[in-house]
């Protein structure tokens, strides 16, 4: 499989490469994050990933109200009435406002990137991949989403020896999974709700797909580490966790699973798009005594468990 052709020429929409991670996989990462999700979750700390498309984010604090944003936008999509200043159902993203402002108060988030562009950044670190067993990690955003282009770009990692991993919601056809999952070394796959109506109402969709694939996945032998946001007013409590252990033990493979407390982090990139963040302010990120009581709920399953996903832990 490793001797597929590999088209470097495969374009995609890349909205951030983080270096030197060490919480998505094992050893020192490159996560390549990319753009579109089909998920609406309330708690969502990349609301720039939800449209497919490149978007302009706006941030006030460096905007020195020189106004040529407006002046090089042909649609008139900047608008300065607006606390935000783009109209986002008017803006295509072309990146003309982006391009003249100098102190940043605009910023693209997204870009068409080739895979032989993004293996060349890639490249840097590759000495560290290699040192700590690290490699790439795919994010997003729903990497499944752009999946010819996660296709590519993980058969180019694999063509290089690096150890490869996505994080995904598994909310894709089946034919999609089988296709791209092959090529991946470590799925981290998000389990959120095993409650459909639950499910539906705080991230837009049925889980019925997500729980369905999470079974395709399994029997492809890859190996699963099951990924579980804790959200209070969602699933911070003891029925949805062991709901959620029941269902990862079930599959028969995946050996363990992180509890993700939820935080805030990301808040402010709601008002750089022009949305409104959809969570109470009151509420706050479940306390050390509650993470670790929904451990043990885990654990009591028989599936190891860790609270907040890092990597190498007892």
């Amino acid at each position: 499989m490793l001797n597929s052709k590999i088209n470097y020429e495969e374009t995609g929409i890349v909205f951030n490469m983080q270096r030197f991670s060490i919480h998505d996989g094992p050893g020192i990462r490159t996560i390549a994050f990319l753009k579109g999700c089909p998920l609406t979750c309330d708690w969502c700390s990349n609301p720039e990933s939800h449209k497919k498309k490149p978007e302009v984010m706006f941030n006030l604090n460096n905007c020195k109200g020189c106004r040529k944003c407006e002046k090089v936008c042909a649609l008139g999509a900047i608008d300065f009435s607006l606390p935000h200043r783009v109209n986002q159902d008017i803006c295509t993203g072309c990146g003309k406002c982006v391009e003249v402002c100098f102190p940043r108060g605009l910023v693209m988030s997204g870009n068409k990137r080739m895979v032989e562009e993004v293996i060349k950044d890639l490249k840097k670190d590759s000495t560290q991949y290699r040192r700590s067993g690290g490699g790439i990690t795919l994010s997003g955003g729903e990497p499944l989403l752009q999946q010819d282009f996660s296709e590519e770009l993980l058969k180019a990692c694999k063509a290089l020896g690096w150890h490869t991993a996505m994080e995904t919601t598994a909310f894709a056809k089946k034919d999609v999974i089988e296709k791209v999952i092959p090529w991946v070394d470590l799925v981290l796959l998000d389990i959120k709700s095993i409650d459909a109506s639950q499910h539906k109402r705080y991230t837009g969709v049925n889980n019925e797909i997500i729980l369905e694939n999470a079974k395709t996945i399994a029997q492809l032998g890859v190996e699963i580490i099951v990924r579980v946001p804790v959200i209070p007013m969602f699933n911070a409590d003891e029925k949805s966790i062991r709901d959620i252990a029941n269902f990862t033990k079930s599959l028969g493979v995946v050996k363990e699973l992180h509890l993700l407390p939820y935080h805030r982090l990301g808040v402010n990139k709601y008002e750089c798009i022009g949305k409104h963040y959809p969570i109470r302010p009151n509420i706050k990120t479940p306390s050390e005594d509650t993470m670790m009581k929904l451990k043990g709920i885990v654990e009591s399953v028989g599936i190891k468990c860790s609270v907040g996903g890092h990597f190498g832990e007892n």
